[in-house]
């Protein structure tokens, strides 16, 4: 297999919206759902969200895995701060338990999206992308590393656990509309040693 790991582009959108709602369990889909204008579609908000040039969801942001020169997965990630704002009162309430939890992982690197396509699944590439995030996570000079996960999803958990990542508290999940067979979100963390806040 020839894995290479390099920046995303924009012609990388459809792939990435792809990825990120894997990622996210449906979570993206039902919220570009709700943002979708008359004569539009979930994806084609996700793949505008996809294709600009700033955002937390750009192609900016994101590494993309090839295998064979093909789109196989993705990593997108942040630093958190060593000092969270606030919850701001505004904040919808499905994001509210999300907010509490990557405020509990002060200066971490922060894996946002982990997700490779199904058919390149178990040959290594999640373990590939997450050893980068470490790397990116050392460079940026964080004390650890943290990513959340639904309580209903076994297999990250068991990736991220093999990874040094362990439970560091949970939040009950608010779902409106959004159908999900999970109840809680997940905060997984690992420090890189020394006087770590996690």
């Amino acid at each position: 297999m020839d894995l290479k790991l390099r920046p995303g582009k924009r012609e990388d959108a459809d792939v990435l919206a792809k990825l990120v709602n894997y990622a996210g369990e449906g979570l993206p889909r039902y919220l570009w759902e709700q943002l979708a204008m008359s004569g539009q579609s979930a994806w084609d908000v996700g793949l505008e969200r996809a294709r600009r040039d700033d955002g937390s969801f750009s192609y900016r942001n994101a590494t993309v895995a090839e295998v064979n020169w093909r789109p196989a997965g993705c990593l997108i990630g942040y630093e958190i701060s060593s000092a969270p704002e606030p919850i701001p009162d505004d904040m919808p309430a499905m994001f509210v338990p999300l907010q509490q939890l990557e405020n509990l992982a002060p200066d971490t690197w922060y894996v946002n999206v982990l997700a490779v396509m199904p058919e390149y699944r178990n040959q290594g590439l999640g373990s590939a992308l997450l050893d980068f995030a470490d790397t990116c996570g050392k460079q940026s000079l964080r004390s650890g590393m943290s990513v959340i996960v639904s309580d209903a999803n076994p297999s990250a958990r068991r990736l991220y656990e093999r990874h040094g990542y362990v439970e560091k508290a949970r939040r009950q999940m608010i779902k409106e509309g959004w159908q999900n067979d999970g109840s809680s979100w997940v905060l997984l963390a690992k420090s890189f040693g020394g006087n770590s806040t996690i």
